[in-house]
């Protein structure tokens, strides 16, 4: 049996009981953190939570070398562990779809999602949110503004009337977090004055949810990582009252439909 559980958003208390139990059960326990992060636990923590040993695999060994994992779980229990849900914004239906060919049985434990926590903490209702897109870094991609894939996607949403949930980039093995602020920032450059909303540790005992202008967002800071911003589209008016209440957007911004 291969098991893919998602560890949740903050630390190693994130996860849900059926995670904690999967893990617990397991013969050997892998996870990988280059595609999300817990910030408020390191793999010590969350060993010394779970009462297991970890085997961290770095991006080569999993798409190019999972071997390891699959093989474990062939001989017995193995787990995976991804922060967030299991396969979300992950590429690990390839692991899976290899431990089938191979007649290994998977299950899936699913976690909290940074997207439900968007909603959840914003206000704004998860069935009007459009496509999500990824904002790298400048370097990442070979230019120093925003990809035009980006552009386009954030544009077709707010024709759209849906919002636009905004990734940051993560460089996990540089210690490199964008930021909200820097998000905000390159966005200001094509919406200067467009709605935008910062969601900070979202998870965590203390999430921080700012809406202001994309222009003013980029002055303020937002603390430790991890971060999202959000390009909300046209409101309905619960969604303009949230964002005016718990993100302090400005009654100027706000126009709901």
């Amino acid at each position: 049996m291969l098991t893919f559980v998602g560890l949740g958003l903050y630390d190693e208390r994130s996860i849900t009981v059926e995670g904690r139990e999967a893990i617990r059960a397991a013969d050997r326990v892998f996870a990988e953190f280059y595609t999300s992060h817990l910030v408020g636990a390191t793999v010590d923590d969350l060993e010394a939570y779970h009462d297991v040993t970890i085997e961290v695999r770095d991006r080569e060994g999993i798409e190019q070398h999972p071997d390891p994992v699959l093989s474990a779980a062939a001989d017995g229990d193995a787990v995976f562990l991804t922060a967030g849900d299991t396969m979300i914004s992950t590429t690990h239906v390839d692991l899976r779809l290899r431990a089938h060919e191979r007649g290994i049985e998977t299950r899936l434990v699913h976690g909290v999602t940074a997207q439900s926590a968007a909603s959840s903490l914003t206000g704004l209702q998860n069935y009007r949110f459009g496509k999500a897109v990824t904002l790298p870094f400048p370097y990442a991609h070979g230019g120093d503004d925003v990809p035009e894939s980006v552009v386009d996607s954030i544009e077709a949403n707010r024709e759209r009337g849906l919002h636009t949930l905004v990734y940051l980039d993560i460089k996990e093995q540089r210690g490199e977090y964008m930021t909200g602020d820097v998000a905000a920032e390159m966005l200001a450059a094509g919406w200067q004055d467009v709605l935008g909303v910062v969601v900070a540790r979202a998870g965590s005992p203390d999430p921080v949810v700012a809406a202001d202008r994309l222009s003013a967002l980029a002055e303020r800071e937002f603390g430790d990582p991890l971060h999202m911003l959000v390009v909300p589209g046209d409101l309905h008016h619960v969604e303009a009252d949230a964002l005016r209440e718990l993100a302090g957007a400005p009654a100027d911004l706000l126009d709901p439909v």
